[in-house]
């Protein structure tokens, strides 16, 4: 229960502070973040709780992830479901934070998204539906090589969460033109569901695309690394 615990927390902390920063400081007047700020701001929010929750729970904070890592060998799949559930409500409770607090701001209009996942009409660049699929698909597969080698008994100890963190950060960098950066069907839920309309209906590719691209993550990481899981 510790471990559930900490990681509807850590989802939490996660979804507040990368959908938080997209929604409340990118295009603040005058001193915006922008893209390079809500890119750092998702990566800091895994780096920080790698370190707070790994020990506890080993901070995946994304269904994708504990999918990937049961994929890779890494994880029982006796608790996938009760991580997943952990994770989606943690980020739904980090949505209604989210979303209180931005209403308390005059003019906001939940319609624009809340730094919702979208593809079409609904992509920050107008991105198809097959590019926003390929992207995350990518983008999660080296998510999860990345989670596996930084984690694994060869890598240095103590720095996972550094080479996580920054992994994540260039990820958005690369994506949010595309899908807005999902890479994680939690934090996409987590805001969805108050945008609804389009936001939940395009929901699916947020769940399927960084799930298969985890599986696929882990399968890469396992062929090259054959002797060690």
């Amino acid at each position: 229960m510790k471990a559930y615990g900490a990681e509807f927390l850590g989802t939490f902390w996660l979804v507040l502070g990368g959908c938080g920063s997209a929604v409340l400081a990118a295009a603040f007047p005058g001193v915006g973040i922008g893209l390079h700020g809500v890119s750092l701001a998702f990566g800091l929010t895994v780096l920080t709780m790698a370190y707070t929750i790994g020990p506890i729970s080993g901070c995946h904070l994304n269904p994708a992830v504990s999918v990937g890592l049961w994929a890779g060998g890494r994880f029982e799949a006796s608790k996938l479901l009760p991580y997943i559930v952990a994770q989606v409500l943690g980020a739904i409770l980090a949505g209604t934070v989210l979303y209180t607090i931005a209403s308390g701001a005059p003019g906001f209009d939940v319609s624009k998204g809340m730094a919702s996942n979208g593809y079409g009409a609904h992509s920050p660049g107008g991105y198809s539906l097959q590019a926003a699929l390929l992207t995350e698909v990518v983008m999660t597969a080296f998510f999860l090589f990345i989670i596996l080698g930084a984690s694994g008994k060869k890598a240095p100890a103590g720095f996972a969460p550094i080479a996580i963190g920054l992994a994540l950060t260039l990820i958005h960098l690369i994506s949010i033109p595309v899908t807005n950066t999902s890479v994680n069907p939690a934090r996409s839920t987590g805001v969805a569901v108050f945008v609804g309309g389009w936001a939940v209906e395009q929901l699916w590719l947020f769940w399927v695309a960084p799930i298969a691209g985890a599986v696929l993550g882990a399968v890469a990481w396992k062929a090259v690394n054959n002797d060690e899981v």
